[in-house]
């Protein structure tokens, strides 16, 4: 049995403002991991206070997009149990979520994966964090550490646009 995927949404913008970056890339992450049946998790993410759950979150988010059948997708994911956010991790992330893999263009050499090998990976039953940047520099710096694996998925180092990359490693992962 394959293991977990989860798609990790790491707040690398405002961390006190919630922007329309956050809610764009929710949106779209959604539908992505309910089609490819993956877990969504947010770390970091400046929620307004009031919403408590993911599924108060996701239909927060339902009401003010038009991506996603208008954050349909996302509803549904949070109503299976599969949406989760995080505060920003301290001292490491979830280990429910799995091994974590760092998504970038500028792997470290010892610690670059391809995709066969995290494809590999979920086939053989471990769980895995996808973890993507959102903002202009992507992931700090610290979360790299936090990783033995880094993935470039396109293996040539091009940097990709954050939903771009999404639907990249996502579909050279778990398509069928």
């Amino acid at each position: 049995m394959p293991g977990r995927v989860t798609v990790g949404l790491y707040n690398s913008y405002d961390p006190v403002k919630f922007h329309e970056s956050h809610r764009r890339a929710l949106a779209r992450a959604g539908p992505l991991a309910l089609a490819f049946d993956c877990n969504l998790a947010t770390f970091g993410f400046p929620y307004d206070k009031n919403l408590s759950t993911p599924v108060e979150i996701a239909e927060w988010v339902s009401t003010t997009t038009s991506i996603g059948e208008s954050g349909a997708y996302l509803v549904e994911l949070a109503q299976k149990g599969r949406f989760s956010s995080f505060d920003f991790p301290k001292k490491g992330f979830p280990p429910q979520l799995g091994e974590i893999v760092v998504t970038t263009r500028k792997p470290e050499a010892r610690k670059k994966v391809t995709n066969a090998q995290v494809r590999d990976s979920i086939m053989q039953g471990r769980s895995v964090l996808l973890l993507f940047g959102l903002g202009p520099h992507g992931l700090p710096k610290e979360m790299f550490e936090l990783s033995e694996k880094h993935l470039d998925v396109t293996g040539k180092r091009y940097s990709l646009e954050t939903c771009t990359a999404l639907g990249a490693v996502i579909g050279a992962l778990l398509a069928k």
